[in-house]
């Protein structure tokens, strides 16, 4: 089957509780899955409206800080902002994100209970401005690791992403050979022929495996586009491999755990079912 001929299946954030085992086969299968409101109403707004402050600071001038980076502007040359790290930090709606439940159900059924957030950033494309993202993999999967559960991230769309802008995915090629994936990543300009697009409006998320190949035209002439990530990986994983600490381990295990208090606090996540996060402790990961 062609790149052009998958079936991408429609998930509803307003309709379940998380992902079903069909959805899940499917990202595991392919790399990616769109969900479509995840984020709605108030929430999406406030998000929206924080997301914004930090793209309006990191737009008017060049930030001497290194959680702001910048790359050469398609018409101007000059340096246009193209990412901000550590948005969680950043800001308190960013911490009520990371509880949300329906995504915290879905990472539960691809990782397993154990899993913790690692990074979180913000990517943009400033209008008029856009900078080309060429075929990547996020990152490889650790050395000797055989562990079959994937490790990615949770894609935040906050704006509109069309044909000119949006996310263009190799499905499949999280199942390639390091050295097919290098060969594919190295061809010349932003080819599309085994690839799809994913068009995306405010408040989709895509689920995306680290592997996956995928990158983005540089939108010329286009709106802004503010996506924001949050990565996932199995503790299990993380102790026997890294790249992060086993204290680490904990650590991200009590700010999921202060995030979610927080989200249950928030008023747009009053009728929610607060998400039950079930951790070991401590000892669990430092006796490994």
């Amino acid at each position: 089957m062609s790149a052009q001929q998958i079936e991408i299946p429609h998930v509803d954030a307003r309709q379940q509780k998380g992902i079903t085992d069909e959805q899940a086969k499917f990202f595991l299968d392919n790399g990616f899955l769109v969900v479509k409101n995840v984020l709605q109403g108030k929430e999406l707004a406030i998000v929206q409206q924080e997301m914004q402050a930090l793209f309006d600071k990191g737009r008017s001038e060049v930030v001497p800080d290194e959680d702001y980076a910048y790359s050469k502007g398609v018409k101007s040359g000059r340096k246009v902002l193209k990412r901000i790290e550590y948005v969680i930090d950043k800001s308190d709606p960013m911490k009520a994100l990371l509880g949300h439940p329906f995504i915290l159900h879905s990472v539960e059924k691809l990782q397993g209970q154990n899993f913790i957030p690692t990074w979180d950033s913000m990517v943009v494309k400033v209008p008029d401005e856009g900078v080309i993202v060429p075929w990547h993999r996020d990152a490889a999967v650790p050395a000797g690791c055989t562990d079959p559960r994937p490790i990615f991230n949770v894609d935040f769309y906050l704006d509109e992403a069309d044909l000119k802008t949006c996310l263009w995915v190799i499905p499949g090629s999280n199942r390639w050979r390091e050295e097919e994936a290098r060969q594919r990543c190295s061809r010349p300009g932003f080819d599309t022929s085994d690839a799809i697009p994913v068009p995306m409006q405010p408040g989709d998320v895509i689920f995306h495996d680290i592997t996956v190949i995928h990158g983005s035209p540089d939108g010329d002439g286009n709106a802004q586009r503010r996506t924001v990530y949050y990565e996932f990986r199995p503790g299990e994983i993380e102790a026997g491999f890294g790249p992060h600490t086993q204290e680490y381990i904990t650590f991200k295990q009590h700010v999921l755990l202060d995030c979610i208090a927080r989200r249950s606090a928030t008023a747009y996540a009053a009728d929610e079912e607060t998400y039950a996060y079930r951790y070991p402790h401590q000892s669990y990961w430092l006796e490994r």
